[in-house]
């Protein structure tokens, strides 16, 4: 049996008990435990599992294309500790683009009150929360308003989008691969992300260590194409050397929200 075809016999196991054993996946297959190990470190880099004592459990996949309300009390203590490092990298004054997304939205709960900023987001979520902020002037951007990230999306957001030219991008992303770069679950939010992206003399991008190793439908842009990628202390440190060596730097936020470059 090649690779690929027990890599699909594992996922079919782990995802109809809810979690697979090296010891008994090893005798159903027919190979070395080793093996199986193997095969396991290859599924949790692509986010397909998740690695726990004596075998792996499935990643559900559905979790980050979920509604957004759902999606915000995951990982909060580590999203919070990436949106408390982003704040090092806010300008003095300047103007940002704030992307949809949850841990984007706790971004825009922290910004300072007592400086200046101009914020541009096609997010409803991060423009309710700086909506009554006399110190930020707020720019929201139209268009088709998807359920599911509660963002606006299609011609009038690139239309919108291509109108800026910021100092900073702070991105949300589902996915992060050193082949694949940045992806997303939805086409239409990748197209505005990346126009994101072009919009901004900096790009950072906020992603939480689940998002490291995963690959989703829609292509943003590649790691080149930003300079920054915030993440949380449980990130894989062998995927993050990849994805240093494609280009972007990645700052390790500790626990109390200081970042640590790795």
């Amino acid at each position: 049996m090649y690779a690929p075809e027990r890599h699909q016999a594992i996922l079919e196991q782990a995802r109809a008990n809810g979690r697979v054993e090296v010891r008994e996946l090893a005798e159903l297959l027919a190979v070395t435990p080793e093996t199986i190990r193997r095969d396991l470190t290859s599924l949790e880099r692509r986010g397909l599992v998740r690695r726990a004592h004596g075998g792996a459990i499935p990643v559900e996949r559905s979790v980050v294309g979920s509604a957004v309300s759902d999606r915000h009390e995951i990982l909060v203590a580590e999203k919070m500790a990436i949106a408390t490092a982003a704040l090092e990298e806010l300008p003095d004054g300047g103007s940002v683009i704030i992307d949809a997304g949850t841990t984007t939205i706790k971004l825009a709960e922290l910004l300072p009150v007592d400086r200046r900023l101009t914020v541009v987001t096609h997010s409803l979520p991060v423009a309710m929360a700086l909506a009554d902020r006399d110190n930020i002037e707020l720019h929201v951007l139209g268009g088709l308003v998807r359920s599911s990230s509660r963002a606006s999306v299609g011609t009038w957001t690139h239309q919108m989008v291509s109108m800026v030219n910021v100092d900073i991008a702070f991105l949300s992303i589902n996915g992060i691969t050193p082949e694949r770069g940045l992806t997303t679950v939805n086409i239409a939010e990748a197209a505005v992300k990346s126009a994101i992206i072009k919009a901004s003399r900096r790009s950072i991008v906020l992603a939480d260590h689940s998002k490291f190793g995963r690959e989703e439908f829609g292509r943003v842009a590649p790691l080149a194409a930003i300079d920054t990628i915030i993440t949380d202390i449980g990130v894989n440190h062998e995927l993050v050397l990849e994805v240093e060596a494609a280009g972007p730097e990645v700052v390790i936020a500790g626990s109390a929200g200081q970042p640590a470059v790795a």
